[in-house]
């Protein structure tokens, strides 16, 4: 199992907290410093939906210029999260069948019970 995101993300921190008090095994890939493979992100976006993973709350979006904002679509979208990935909701958890977006001890639980 792996989890994408970037380490100083709060809810970074929390995913990964809650996953090794859990006793989870899993992989760290640090979309800042390993990328993130165009393949990778379209098989997200075909499953997920880009909308789902376009973070439209964090900063990364508030310094998006507002002709960029407001004309978002499917392709322009595609092109800012691969150059920029920290736009990009997080956590992603890949479990290998699906990917989850996002955190919270609810939805973990129900992935992993005990």
């Amino acid at each position: 199992m792996r989890i994408y995101g970037i380490p100083n993300c709060d809810t970074m921190r929390k995913a990964r907290r809650w996953l090794r008090d859990h006793g989870i095994d899993h992989q760290f890939h640090d979309f800042r410093k390993q990328g993130l493979e165009p393949t990778l992100l379209r098989e997200w976006a075909d499953e997920l939906g880009w909308e789902t993973l376009l973070n439209r709350r964090g900063m990364m979006w508030r310094k998006l210029p507002a002709d960029t904002k407001d004309k978002i679509d499917a392709g322009s979208a595609f092109r800012v999260m691969l150059e920029s990935p920290a736009i990009i909701k997080r956590p992603v958890l890949d479990l290998g069948t699906r990917r989850v977006v996002g955190f919270s001890e609810a939805a973990y639980r129900e992935l992993f019970p005990d």
